[in-house]
């Protein structure tokens, strides 16, 4: 677990230092909206589980790097639910405060046009709810485990720019520390004993503003 933080800690540093030496132009920043459905599990928990669909919202920021208009530094903050769905209708629900911090990069110089984008991605744990109507007492977090204060995931995706003002794009967050370091293993299954890893699948909309 350790090497693992280091190793990405590592990773991340390297990349903010290429975003300090690069030429970003934050006079240029420009502000905007996003929002979608997410589609979370947490990888060798509860299981079996299924996905708990959700959905995210908030405020990003596209701060142009060079001198050219293709690539950009684009910084969000947002409410972010995830976790995963188990049996007979149980409910693993954990929301964010989320902050992804990506290296934007258009196709072209062109209006419209596609684009990829790549970074990490820090959650700040806000709530979460363990419940199933059939057994309310037995479904607490001292059972299914306290979900980790801080979440970090390396975040990437694609989309299509509309005259740089609406996008529309999916992202894939894969999760990189454990997401439940305390719930107690009540089986045999192997995996269950591996660091619980949070992956969320979203699409999204943005709207960024002149």
């Amino acid at each position: 677990m350790k090497k693992t933080l280091k190793k990405w800690a590592i990773v991340v540093s390297a990349f903010a230092s290429s975003m300090a030496f690069a030429q970003i132009d934050f006079s240029s920043t420009r502000f905007g909206v996003t929002a979608g459905p997410t589609y979370s599990r947490v990888q060798n928990a509860h299981n079996p589980s299924s996905a708990r669909v959700s959905f995210y919202g908030g405020f990003l920021a596209i701060v142009p790097i060079g001198g050219d208009d293709m690539f950009y530094l684009q910084p969000e903050i947002e409410y972010l639910g995830a976790g995963e769905n188990g049996q007979n209708s149980a409910v693993y629900a954990s929301n964010y405060i989320s902050v992804p911090v990506y290296f934007k990069a258009y196709f072209s110089e062109a209006e419209s046009e596609f684009f990829g984008q790549l970074g990490p991605r820090f959650g700040f744990l806000m709530n979460q709810s363990i419940k199933n109507p059939s057994k309310p007492q037995y479904y607490t977090t001292d059972t299914f485990g306290k979900a980790a204060a801080f979440d970090f995931a390396i975040s990437g995706g694609l989309g299509f720019s509309y005259k740089r003002k609406v996008e529309i794009f999916a992202r894939f967050d894969y999760g990189i520390t454990d997401n439940l370091p305390d719930l107690k293993v009540e089986t045999q299954d192997p995996a269950s004993l591996k660091a619980k890893k949070q992956h969320i699948l979203s699409a999204g909309i943005s709207y960024i503003f002149d």
